[in-house]
């Protein structure tokens, strides 16, 4: 199931133009060549260096829910930023610990100036695991890309689950509190 995750042949990963479902550049290997996003994610994962996917409208629509999020998150991905979700789709990606952001308001990858290729960090999520919600956090690339992202973690109950690493390490740890 993790192999099928992006493999959708409807899918157009932009960093690997003239391909279609699950392949990506893999930036990892000498002139970062076209691989399978699985075989990519494993080499990330071994070096432990985090994902981000950067998308567009309705991220997530016709997805196999609740695998799909599954999938992105045993992918490596640790934070998806689309122009907006599908709705259930977007709560399974906080459930398997995965945090949506949303682009601000008439902002893209593209408008951005956004390639895939850049490194990206992250200021404020770190409040999450103070008790509170940010309404959105600082973004800034190695490429000198920087904007407020919107947090879509929409609930309480929604920011306890992404705190703890998705909804079953959450349940978990209330079961061991007792």
């Amino acid at each position: 199931m993790i192999r099928g995750t992006f493999a959708n042949i409807r899918l157009r990963n932009q960093i690997a133009p003239g391909t279609e479902g699950g392949f990506t550049r893999d930036f990892t290997q000498p002139d970062a060549p076209v691989s399978f996003i699985y075989d990519a994610s494993r080499n990330y994962i071994e070096q432990g260096i985090p994902l981000v996917v950067l998308a567009g409208k309705e991220y997530g629509s016709g997805s196999s829910r609740d695998w799909a999020a599954k999938g992105t998150a045993l992918l490596g991905v640790k934070a998806v930023i689309a122009e907006s979700y599908e709705r259930i789709h977007r709560s399974n990606l906080i459930g398997m610990g995965v945090l949506p952001l949303q682009f601000p308001e008439g902002a893209s990858a593209e408008s951005l100036g956004l390639t895939g290729e850049e490194t990206f960090s992250f200021a404020g999520v770190t409040e999450l695991n103070e008790g509170r919600t940010p309404s959105t956090v600082k973004v800034t690339t190695d490429t000198g890309v920087e904007f407020d992202a919107v947090v879509r973690i929409d609930t309480p109950g929604e920011a306890d689950y992404y705190r703890n690493g998705g909804i079953m390490q959450y349940v978990l740890r209330n079961l061991i509190r007792g």
